[in-house]
């Protein structure tokens, strides 16, 4: 009753009282239907680095968040860049973002220099040094030098040095650094530091031993690097060491112990620092050439074999005379890439070793068990490169190996080689770009890599170096 009652009374309101609800009602549904469209999580989310592009090259890039800004090419959308390319432009951002939280230290220079062995531990080396650097508050560095290997003996990593343009290209260094970290020197030399004065006094450190590490394996990465940093600061400013704090006038030099190469764990700064800081080292531009000529004859030659698109095995075989005994064996590692050669339907392969007479073994199992031909950066180049390959060393020449592997459609290696990690986790990076995950250590991976190894004992297995290595 009290409900029909309501009921006629509205069915019988006067006009003039529901004119003015009628417009209200009428300017709401306008408003809802025209109005803006919200903004899209696009603007907020690099969408393509997650969906597996990369983000845009920087050299002179704002951090985010919200927005990544531009790269050293104006404009150039993010999906552009693959990160794993040997020649993939610097994004500078997450270094940046870096820089920028530092705690800056006048006169403090790191000399990043005491290295040794292949490209994976000499990258390592330099980009470990000089993290522990940005931590510290180092406002200078000295562009670092290589230890070249001995030639006729492979073990012996301790000859003399060589300029940083051995491998790399130091103007693309200066400039990643330079530009997105301002507030760094670059020295060429030692006797360029300011103040420094005829006999430089070189202080030799540990980093891990800026921490308590009671009940760690002596192997473990420092679990104290977010309090390096201050604790350092304040070794440097104490007296008792019997030297000054440092000062533009009065300098501290810093140089490593050997042997620090797997310390930073580098996940710790986040994927995007973590898949980028790699790339202030690039191969200077001769390597890249012939790289890039070998890269192309092979696909060339795959295709003159009859193989679709030139899709082609790449193949890390680790067994030249500095090879450690609990590495896997030439029979271990020929069958794992081989089942994976016939697994996969690979009808040619590029091999990447030091031992001529390992590849030709290698070669002849592959035709007998796979059906699969087998070739090398010597049988694919000629006439000038040839030539040019010829002039280079042996560490030299596995550069060339490496970038061809980074371009195969699938890549075979042996677990613990660093030159083995470091194409998996470079390739890896083919995934999601800038925000990609950790490589899942000692599976069927990514689909794009395997390693071949025990993978049981993280400290005897070398497996600590999948956490501390930068692609």
């Amino acid at each position: 009753m009290a409900i029909g009652y309501q009921w006629k009374l509205v069915g019988f309101m006067p006009r003039r009282n529901i004119l003015l609800p009628t417009l209200c009602i009428v300017l709401l549904i306008a408003a809802w239907t025209f109005r803006a469209p919200p903004p899209s999580i696009d603007r907020w989310l690099d969408v393509a680095a997650i969906r597996g592009g990369a983000s845009s090259p920087a050299s002179s890039i704002s951090p985010p968040p919200p927005a990544l800004g531009p790269g050293p090419g104006p404009g150039q959308p993010l999906d552009d860049v693959d990160l794993s390319a040997p020649d993939a432009p610097f994004v500078g951002w997450p270094l940046q973002r870096v820089c920028n939280e530092a705690t800056w230290v006048q006169g403090l220079v790191f000399i990043c220099d005491n290295n040794s062995g292949g490209v994976g531990n000499i990258r390592n080396y330099i980009h470990t040094c000089i993290r522990y650097g940005l931590e510290a508050g180092a406002t200078g560095f000295v562009m670092p030098k290589i230890r070249k290997r001995n030639e006729t003996d492979l073990a012996d990593l301790f000859t003399d040095y060589l300029p940083f343009d051995y491998m790399f290209d130091e103007k693309h260094f200066k400039h990643a650094l330079s530009t997105n970290c301002p507030q760094i020197n670059i020295y060429d030399d030692i006797k360029d530091i300011p103040g420094v004065g005829r006999k430089p006094n070189i202080e030799h450190i540990t980093p891990k031993k800026f921490g308590n590490r009671e009940g760690c394996d002596f192997r473990d990465q420092n679990r104290h690097t977010d309090r390096f940093g201050d604790r350092f600061r304040k070794w440097l400013q104490d007296s008792k060491g019997g030297h000054p704090p440092p000062s533009q006038s009065r300098p501290r030099l810093i140089r490593f112990n050997w042997g620090v190469l797997w310390d930073w764990q580098i996940y710790r700064d986040g994927p995007e620092f973590a898949n980028t800081f790699g790339n202030i080292l690039r191969f200077n531009d001769r390597i890249l050439r012939l790289g890039k000529t070998t890269l192309k004859r092979m696909h060339a030659y795959a295709e003159a074999n009859g193989v679709k698109d030139g899709r082609f095995l790449g193949v890390h075989l680790r067994t030249e005379s500095d090879a450690l005994g609990f590495w896997p064996s030439y029979n271990t590692q020929t069958e794992a890439y081989l089942k994976q050669a016939t697994t996969r339907g690979f009808e040619v392969a590029y091999i990447a070793t030091g031992d001529s007479l390992e590849a030709q073994n290698f070669a002849g199992a592959a035709i007998e068990m796979a059906q699969m031909r087998v070739v090398t950066k010597a049988d694919l180049l000629d006439d000038e490169d040839l030539d040019e390959l010829d002039s280079l060393s042996w560490d030299q020449q596995g550069l060339i190996d490496l970038i061809v592997l980074l371009g195969s459609d699938y890549f075979v290696g042996a677990m613990p080689s660093s030159f083995s990690i470091y194409t998996a986790m470079k390739r890896h990076l083919r995934t999601e770009g800038l925000y990609t995950r950790p490589y899942k250590v000692g599976t069927e991976g990514d689909g794009l890599s395997y390693l071949v190894g025990n993978y049981e004992k993280y400290w005897e297995g070398w497996l600590y170096m999948w956490d501390g290595m930068w692609p």
